[in-house]
């Protein structure tokens, strides 16, 4: 069980965060060594993000390729929807993230090849409490394995706790072993299953929660970067 802290009075800071960090993130650009967050740009990035998605075969670039595979085992299996047969179904669904009133959409490109290659989110943003989630994220088969996810992960938490926020969550079905495992690894605390959370594809979803808090990351912070870059 983890230890419960007395409680300690925000400092004038972080008070003043509360009333002045919007509820809508503002739109940023995060550039790492591997990955490139970019606002998702529906007009632009569409197309591309559905040729790596839809289970056909794969060329990043001269060197990454990936055959045609099972898009619901690889990406799409525990996330809200998905599959999706053409550009307009998954249009549907970005749509909501990129609107979504509390949220930031990403559309991660590789910077190598300077090709999208998966999605992520700020969502469920609660400057309020000075809580934000990193959520909503899925990878091409054709990056899965190399630091893409890591790199974009590591990004996003430097942004928000630059920021000043004071807990950044992750949750994800509780039955996908992949993204707990991952969560683990990248620093994320387990803190517990809530069950029954949500519907889900017409199924109860047990829901497993994951955070880092603000005077844990410099740890985490500095065991990615070695990772990462050295």
């Amino acid at each position: 069980m983890a230890e419960i802290k007395s409680r300690t009075p925000l400092p004038e800071n972080h008070q003043q965060l509360r009333s002045t960090l919007p509820l809508k993130p503002l739109p940023v650009t995060l550039v790492g060594r591997f990955v490139r967050l970019v606002p998702l740009d529906l007009s632009q990035d569409l197309e591309a993000l559905f040729l790596v998605s839809n289970g056909d075969p794969i060329t990043l670039d001269e060197t990454r390729s990936h055959p045609a595979y099972d898009a619901d085992q690889l990406i799409w299996r525990y996330l809200f929807e998905g599959p999706f047969n053409t550009p307009k179904d998954l249009s549907s669904y970005l749509l909501s993230q990129v609107t979504a009133p509390n949220g930031l959409c990403f559309t991660v490109f590789d910077v190598e090849a300077s090709k999208p290659v998966g999605v992520c989110n700020l969502m469920n943003n609660l400057p309020n409490d000075l809580k934000v989630e990193i959520g909503g994220i899925w990878y091409s088969p054709v990056v899965q394995g190399s630091k893409a996810n890591t790199e974009a992960t590591y990004l996003i938490a430097k942004h928000v706790f630059d920021l000043g926020y004071q807990r950044l969550e992750w949750k994800c079905n509780a039955l996908n072993e992949r993204s707990k495992r991952t969560a683990t690894r990248m620093g994320f605390k387990f803190e517990g299953i809530q069950e029954m959370h949500m519907i889900i594809k017409d199924e109860s979803r047990d829901t497993a929660w994951f955070r880092i808090l603000a005077y844990e990351w410099p740890e985490i912070k500095q065991r990615l970067e070695a990772f990462l870059y050295h």
